[in-house]
């Protein structure tokens, strides 16, 4: 009787362990578990076309380039450090060099009535606001047509927030740079990370590239769809956000290698075009 107990025991503890051991393999199998999907940082990485000419210009020389600072905060940004007189004149030579070429696209008399127009969105910073509208002016001049007949002021071209060194000395934005390279989701200093600007700016290309694609085929219904059909759209900005937004049209999966790309120098107009 007693050696049936110990086997009935010995056999109930087997069982016991195995059920245990099912358990905890079926728990580790069921349900199959997913790899997390990484979120896409750059929203033209797999976008093959854009409807619309995009261009970067980089705002004139402002005040706080003259001083030498970091002006990236909103609360001062707008209302503070606008064009230097330099900046001003630069900004018209910009505006007078892309009408220049603008024209010359549709002949040798300088019509256009072919040519769709020119879309202008600016960062609401007063220095890259004050570009925008000097530009604007000079393309009025050669009479050519702006979307909704005005700039448009756009948050997401804003400058990089540099964080704790906001104010301070212009030196300290290579001490940023170096960490970029590095890690483009890093917020060191408490800036905003490369690759925020990097998701932000490519997400606003493609939204600006629908609304005006959209536009432009309510007005060109029955016409053929050509290069010069197309809305110019002129994106006004900083130095880091368009040194950001071209790793974008490069199809860069992030924004570290900003830096490796030439130097935007203030009021130069850049085409950006979209990388096969």
């Amino acid at each position: 009787m007693v050696s049936f107990t110990k086997t009935l025991v010995r056999a109930l503890s087997i069982a016991i362990q195995s059920a245990i051991l099912m358990s905890q393999s079926t728990a580790m199998t069921y349900p199959p578990q997913t790899p997390a999907v990484k979120p896409l940082i750059n929203q033209l990485l797999h976008q093959t076309k854009l409807s619309s000419q995009f261009y970067a210009l980089r705002h004139g020389q402002s005040l706080a380039n003259v001083k030498k600072i970091i002006s990236s905060d909103p609360q001062v940004s707008t209302v503070k450090h606008g064009l230097s007189e330099l900046g001003k004149e630069q900004a018209r030579l910009a505006g007078r060099s892309f009408a220049s070429d603008y024209c010359k696209r549709d002949g040798p008399t300088g019509s256009i009535s072919a040519l769709r127009g020119v879309a202008i969105f600016s960062s609401d910073f007063a220095r890259a606001r004050e570009t925008a509208s000097i530009f604007a002016e000079e393309l009025a001049k050669s009479k050519i047509p702006l979307y909704n007949d005005d700039i448009i002021l756009e948050t997401r071209l804003r400058e990089r927030f540099f964080g704790d060194l906001n104010g301070g000395p212009d030196t300290r934005y290579r001490d940023v740079w170096n960490i970029d390279l590095k890690d483009a989701d890093h917020t060191e200093f408490h800036v905003e990370s490369a690759n925020s600007v990097l998701h932000r700016t490519t997400k606003l290309v493609l939204e600006l590239d629908e609304i005006l694609e959209r536009q432009q085929s309510a007005q060109s219904k029955g016409s053929a769809k050509t290069e010069d059909s197309c809305w110019k759209c002129i994106l006004v900005a900083h130095g880091d956000v368009l040194q950001i937004l071209q790793t974008g049209f490069l199809r860069h999966p992030d924004a570290s290698r900003h830096r490796n790309l030439e130097h935007l120098e203030t009021a130069s107009i850049r085409e950006l075009i979209l990388h096969e």
